[in-house]
């Protein structure tokens, strides 16, 4: 999970950044049944996802 996405993200480590947030989020849900925790961060995981891919115009 990446520590700190604003406003002010650079666009230019998108790729690097996409790939790892796309496999920490795989692997968290390969985990089976998860508990809050693990569903908290599995939502974080995909809000972080989601803004990369609209701040950076990725489909």
């Amino acid at each position: 999970m990446l520590k700190d996405i604003n406003s002010n993200y650079d666009c230019s480590q998108s790729g690097d950044d996409l790939h790892q947030l796309i496999q920490e989020l795989e692997s968290l849900r390969g985990q089976g049944e998860a508990g809050k925790d693990i569903q908290e961060q599995i939502h974080r995981l995909e809000n972080q996802i989601s803004f990369i891919r609209n701040k950076c115009d990725i489909p």
